[in-house]
């Protein structure tokens, strides 16, 4: 099928695979893509700094609507096209409401992600342990979360990665009902992530298709999350992961196979070659 120009890829869940590889014939599949002439971005809660590892097999992909759509880049260019953030009061704020719980926190920006260093080498403890190599080798350490806060004007998202799920509930409870300016969606495991208002994957890869002039009509998006779902609504064509979840395959228009399985791939070759 011809009918698509634009396709935008999730990462986690979706271009890589549970142990966080890229299958050969997925890196196969996106540089048919773009043989092909069509425009290739991922679409990904991970920042630019975050994703450098996967620079060579992923060579092809040319824009990052990056932070779950706080942020936009040019890859090729190495250039911002649009960014959005939290800002500095607000991410204070939260820290201090974040003191009574056992939560690692997770500031990511377009310069570098940051967390708390003895906290890095216990991510298992925090239910992520398949990003281990990512927290402790690529994410800067700190010993104090609200020290780069008071440095940075604002941040375009923060990740909470709690140890129990009744904690993580409370904490979106207590935020919900004070009213904060915050897009709040769950992510893996007992974890939130925290969004500046209004900035969804959906709505910045408008901004990109706008950008390329490309109608939405006609862009795939494929994801497998609940931060997914906005750009599989918004695209021309969803189309969800074999391993999503039930809600995140009733939003899609298609169903590949998993991530374990070159889903991803599926989704090029069947509606973009």
């Amino acid at each position: 099928m011809d009918g698509y120009d634009l396709i935008a890829l999730d990462m986690d869940g979706t271009l890589l695979t549970s142990d966080k590889r890229v299958l050969a014939e997925t890196a196969r599949d996106i540089d048919a893509a773009a043989a092909a002439g069509k425009t290739l971005a991922f679409c990904t809660g991970r920042c630019v700094p975050e994703m450098v590892q996967y620079a060579e097999p992923f060579r092809a992909i040319r824009y990052a609507v990056s932070m779950s759509g706080a942020v936009i880049t040019d890859l090729f260019e190495n250039r911002s096209l649009y960014a959005v953030g939290i800002g500095r009061d607000l991410v204070l704020d939260i820290l201090a409401m974040l003191a009574p719980y056992d939560v690692m926190v997770h500031f990511l920006t377009e310069e570098a992600s940051y967390v708390r260093g003895d906290q890095a080498y216990r991510i298992a403890d925090y239910h992520m342990g398949a990003y281990f190599h990512l927290f402790t080798q690529i994410a800067r350490h700190t010993d104090d979360m609200a020290a780069v806060a008071a440095r940075l004007d604002y941040v375009p998202k923060i990740n909470l990665y709690f140890r129990y799920m009744d904690d993580c509930r409370a904490v979106r409870g207590q935020m919900e009902a004070r009213g904060l300016p915050l897009t709040i969606t769950y992510t893996e495991g007992p974890g939130l992530e925290l969004s500046p208002p209004g900035a969804s994957k959906g709505e910045s890869l408008r901004r990109l298709a706008d950008l390329l002039h490309i109608p939405m009509e006609r862009v795939v998006a494929v994801g497998d999350g609940d931060n997914d779902v906005s750009m599989l609504r918004a695209a021309g064509l969803g189309v969800a992961m074999g391993n999503a979840a039930p809600a995140v395959k009733a939003a899609a228009d298609a169903v590949v196979a998993d991530n374990d399985h070159n889903g991803a791939g599926e989704a090029i070759r069947r509606f973009m070659l």
